[in-house]
């Protein structure tokens, strides 16, 4: 039986207890898992027979199973032929008092599985080989999403060891999230009558606009993209007998392109890419620009004279959050330059990938797409658009609920010296967001993350801030205590 408590923590305990974990197991713990190579299976058809996603999902679960200070901890890790695992957690909360009259769950969301490696980490970083300057953790997976499963837990042992108020958490870590979380609705089937009625779902996969206060993460952009390519000729011919004779491959393809994205601006012209502003963000976001500056675009390795698309911090956090952008992510048929000869190449094929605002239906979104590329094709060339298998819905966050705002505020003032909560939308993609919103519709729901300033998740020198880290996890801490005594 949960023992009974219904104390309010206390913010320097908390803070104590975190900085103390942070220091002895969770740093320690996040470097191991650097160190293993779990690429997502969308990056590595040979997942299953090289082992490496269990081995992260079993490493997490041996490290719960020796907490000792969070009464009635239970893990398991879920396994099916074909699906990647699952790390699962439930904790019992404290028994409610006379001012609380709910029970519902908490549920932490985080994964385990990583990008691939990459090119372009500097001298003396890599991937897979942790580097802590003192400040940053660097390597691949540490802030994207390795740390999210010890602050989750050290969050509710730091409320434990006080004998502080905890709701009931249950915490769901999966291994595919990189590749669009494939078996996350069959996961989340199997596991429904363990998990409950839940009240307020934490997301830790999201990011911070600087790492000086609590940031709140109230959207974030679906995804689409595909395959487009255009073809003219069986065989490649010589350019000085081809050209101006047969279309040029890659101009037909400029065209194509020209017909989604205005080129000299980088705006999208289908009208189902887009989707109205909601009243409540403009301030939101008028805050965040504010608040940042040029943050929002100091946190890019600009290279020489490049600047940004414009010089306005809220423009730019509107165009990230609220507008979709396309960006050509991968080409065939282009030799490299080295060994480019005067040959009229026979096809050009690119990867387009698409950001789509919080609200845009993502399967109408590729629909106008395909038809916009496919229709009519210039000098009949063959054009084909392959949409990619998955597609993302974007996420918008529900209005919270007084108690979760004053918390919220209270942690960030607690835990950075008196700054006060922030909110901004992100730019990327949380498949699982749009589907635990459609199955917990009456829950509130807590987006956050270490994704800030520098942290460059996905590309070279990816880096967990930790002071920002140690902080976050005892707001956490403070949050759940909050909502236990709701």
């Amino acid at each position: 039986m949960p023992e009974h408590a219904p104390a309010t923590a206390r913010p320097d305990l908390v803070q104590d207890f975190c900085n103390g974990q942070w220091d002895t197991q969770l740093l320690p713990l996040i470097e191991e898992h650097i160190r293993v190579p779990a690429v997502s299976p969308a990056y590595d058809g040979e997942w299953e027979a090289r082992g490496l996603l269990d081995a992260v999902a079993e490493s997490a679960a041996a490290w719960l199973r020796t907490v000792d200070d969070l009464p009635g901890l239970r893990v398991e890790v879920l396994r099916a032929p074909g699906r990647t695992p699952l790390v699962f957690f439930e904790a019992p909360g404290t028994e409610p008092d006379a001012r609380s009259g709910h029970d519902e769950t908490v549920l932490f969301y985080g994964h385990l599985d990583k990008q691939p490696e990459g090119d372009g980490w500097t001298d003396g970083r890599s991937a897979w080989e942790p580097v802590f300057d003192g400040t940053r953790l660097y390597g691949r997976g540490g802030a994207d999403d390795g740390y999210a499963l010890p602050a989750a837990v050290t969050a509710l042992r730091a409320l434990a060891v006080q004998g502080a108020a905890r709701p009931r958490c249950v915490g769901v870590f999966e291994t595919g999230e990189e590749s669009g979380s494939p078996d996350l609705d069959h996961w989340f089937a199997e596991l429904a009558p363990r998990i409950g009625a839940v009240g307020l779902v934490l997301c830790l996969d999201s990011g911070a606009g600087d790492y000086e206060r609590l940031w709140l993460v109230t959207s974030l952009r679906g995804a689409c993209g595909g395959t487009l390519e255009v073809r003219v000729l069986d065989e490649g011919a010589h350019s000085g007998d081809a050209g101006g004779v047969v279309p040029s491959t890659f101009r037909v393809l400029r065209q194509l392109l020209d017909r989604v994205e205005d080129s000299a601006t980088g705006a999208l012209r289908l009208e189902a890419l887009h989707c109205q502003v909601p009243d409540e963000r403009r301030p939101q976001v008028r805050d965040a620009a504010r608040l940042l500056g040029d943050q929002v675009t100091r946190r890019f390795a600009w290279h020489a004279n490049a600047s940004p698309v414009t010089a306005d911090p809220q423009e730019l956090l509107l165009n990230r959050a609220w507008r979709p952008a396309l960006e050509v992510t991968g080409a065939d048929g282009l030799p490299p330059v080295v060994s480019a000869g005067n040959v009229l190449r026979p096809f050009t094929r690119v990867k387009l990938s698409l950001r789509l605002p919080p609200m845009v239906d993502s399967a109408a979104a590729v629909a106008e797409l395909t038809h916009a590329l496919e229709a009519d094709p210039p000098c009949g060339v063959s054009v084909r658009f392959t949409p990619d298998r998955v597609l993302a819905d974007g996420w918008h966050a529900p209005a919270t609920q007084p108690w979760l705002d004053a918390a919220l505020s209270a942690a960030s003032r607690a835990c950075f010296d008196g700054a006060d909560v922030a909110h901004i939308g992100q730019g990327g993609t949380i498949p699982l967001m749009g589907k635990l919103a459609r199955q917990f519709s009456q829950a509130q729901f807590l987006a956050c993350g270490v994704l800030g300033p520098g942290a460059n998740a996905h590309g070279p020198n990816e880096s967990l801030h930790v002071p920002y880290a140690r902080r976050l996890t005892a707001c956490l801490a403070l949050t759940l205590n909050a909502h236990a005594l709701a």
